[in-house]
């Protein structure tokens, strides 16, 4: 069914999305909206107003805020506020914020993910994820934000890139849509994307070898290798350094992410955030037939304890995934690990 609009498809899944579908549709919808404003001034490059600008001013966690990356938040929750959405949760803000009280859904946000690669032409994008609400609002938003990931209702990302697209899930497989300028709507591109199972390629920054546990550094020891090593074949990096980026290259190609903690200052529960990042894309990669943990447990098992938690993140082909872990729980597991690979690696003298 490719060639279908968001729409369309979206009221086609009425059904499977249960009472709270109208609601669901309808937020999708104006995120997309909101998506093309963010994508169009994203468009202007340099040449815009706001392109590049640093407010001096920090997000909720500590980092350096854009003035795209407060465009971007305003903007959604903007949007928000004409769907029937409960409360908004997002990295650029220390609290959620009220919406409407009598919404049964919430929407946490990466207002822009990757905002470091503004300047330098990346692709960057927005995140979301819908959460059904829990509890009173009126004792707080806690219930509703720190639920684990499995009670996602839906999540995706719109990545502004040579394309504008969408990825989504509603649970039911993992979809990609791109904007058409001709018609000026979403059109499915592909239909339930699988991530093939195995794979020879890594997403990972390299250059923090040296700050890694001894079981990321054993399992990369051991790839880096190739064909001389205990994985017996040549392996292939990638590292964009945008999260969405990264995503979308693994659900086209295969492949596997590693943002895992390390011994530096703020790095030690991991770096990106569990409710409005993580979360999300764990669903996403789930429904494309992957995997994705802390590097042990399954990502959409875990509760959080604060809207702006950090985790250790590695998802993708099921099978690495898994051998990640195995690396993390007992290496002596891997059977094709001869003892003469336990004490070499590319940057071990």
């Amino acid at each position: 069914m490719s060639g279908i609009k968001l729409d369309a498809y979206l009221k086609s899944c009425s059904n499977e999305l249960g009472s709270l579908g109208d609601d669901i549709i309808k937020t999708i919808n104006v995120l997309s909206e909101a998506s093309i404003s963010i994508r169009n001034l994203i468009n202007q490059g340099a040449l815009g107003t706001i392109f590049s600008g640093v407010k001096g001013a920090s997000n909720s966690d500590g980092d350096l805020q854009k003035d795209l990356d407060v465009y971007a938040d305003d903007t959604f929750l903007g949007a928000l506020r004409d769907a029937p959405v409960a409360i908004y949760g997002s990295e650029e803000l220390a609290n959620p914020v009220l919406l409407n009280p009598d919404a049964k859904i919430a929407v946490a946000l990466d207002p822009l993910d990757g905002s470091s690669n503004i300047d330098t032409n990346v692709s960057i994008g927005t995140i979301f994820s819908i959460l059904p609400v829990i509890g009173n609002l009126d004792e707080g938003f806690d219930k509703t934000f720190l639920q684990c990931g499995n009670n996602q209702l839906a999540a995706g990302f719109f990545i502004y890139g040579p394309q504008l697209a969408l990825v989504l899930t509603i649970g039911h497989g993992t979809l990609i849509f791109v904007h058409s300028s001709i018609s000026g709507d979403f059109v499915k591109a592909y239909d339930k994307v699988s991530i093939a199972e195995r794979t020879s390629e890594f997403a990972i920054n390299a250059s923090n070898y040296r700050h890694w546990s001894d079981a990321i550094r054993l399992y990369m020891d051991d790839c880096f290798a190739g064909t001389s090593g205990p994985r017996q074949r040549e392996f292939n990096m990638r590292w964009i350094a945008s999260l969405v980026a990264d995503t979308y290259r693994i659900l086209i190609r295969g492949g596997v992410f590693l943002y895992p903690s390390d011994n530096r200052k703020g790095y030690g529960a991991g770096r990106l955030r569990l409710v409005y990042e993580a979360n999300p894309i764990a669903f996403i990669i789930e429904q494309a037939g992957g995997s994705a943990t802390n590097a042990i447990d399954r990502i959409l098992g875990l509760t959080p304890n604060d809207l702006h938690q950090r985790v250790p993140f590695i998802f993708g082909s099921k099978k690495e995934v898994e051998r990640i872990r195995r690396y993390h729980i007992d290496p002596s597991m891997i059977g094709e690990r001869a003892p003469l690979f336990g004490n070499r690696g590319l940057f071990r003298k």
